[in-house]
Order: structure tokens, then sequence, then C-alpha cells
């Protein structure tokens, strides 16, 4: 049974973005138990709903580059692919989409392993790869990334 997402949930949610904010300041400010905001999150992330990591701004952390990658596949096994993809060293998500692309993944590279590196060593692994298209970031607003390299 999947955990309902309730207003409580979502607030909860919302002070844990301060990620050094603790569980006794979230539940005083929602006039709440510790006790409770304990209990939702370890809910929250046992269903996977929520993970509580650092994230850097890729732009931001020198040696480190940011690319999209659109890819078409030979194959309707979307998820399956996808999650192929996952595994990739320097994919940072993958998301199977609509539209001109089967799925969008999000590169994070540096120097020692770049784009070349990528395509020669990983994507080679993966089969029925019908094509790709790169979209390397120069700039970027609110993207926040687990950092993977």
């Amino acid at each position: 049974m999947q955990l309902v997402i309730d207003g409580t949930n979502l607030n909860i949610i919302k002070h844990l973005r301060d990620g050094r904010k603790s569980y006794n300041e979230i539940a005083k400010a929602l006039s709440i138990t510790e006790t409770t905001v304990r209990a939702r999150v370890k809910k929250l992330k046992n269903d996977g709903i929520l993970s509580i990591t650092g994230l850097v701004n890729p732009t931001k952390v020198s040696n480190q580059s940011i690319a999209f990658v659109g890819v078409n596949l030979k194959t309707m096994n979307l998820q399956e692919k996808g999650e192929e993809l996952s595994k990739l060293k320097g994919v940072v998500a993958v998301a199977v989409v609509t539209g001109r692309y089967d799925c969008i993944m999000i590169l994070m590279l540096n120097k020692e392993f770049g784009l070349l590196d990528f395509y020669t060593t990983e994507m080679s692994k993966v089969s029925d790869i019908l094509s790709v298209e790169t979209f390397v970031v120069f700039d970027s607003f609110n993207l926040n990334l687990p950092y993977i390299l």
C-alpha cells in the first residue's frame, strides 16, 4: 500500500529543504511531536518517497560539467532500458519521457571522466540505442544534484 502524502507530510518535506533543520525544530514549527516527525520521515524514506542528501550546484563546482542526453531506443522496453541506463557511471538520473526521446539522462562529468569517456566506456555497453542527442549545460538555475563522481 502506498503512503498517502497528506499536508503534514508535505510540510515536513518542505522544512527538510533546509538540510540542517532538526526534527525538533520542524516539530515545533508544525505543532506536532518530534516523534511524529521522526516516524513520518522514516516512513517516507522507507517508501522511497523521500531521500535526504547533500546537493551541489554543479556549475559552481570546479572541474565538473553537466549534460542532458536524449535517448531514442530500438525497443519499447523503456523501463528496463531506463533502469540499465541509470546504472552507468556518470549518470545522475534517467527519466522515461514522452515526446521526441524515449529517455532523458542527466550526467555529471569531470576532467577524469568526460563525455567521450562516457560514450565510449559506458553507453557502448547498452544495446538497442538508436540515437542520442547531447545537451551540454553552460549555466543552470535551481539545478542541484547529488555529487556522484
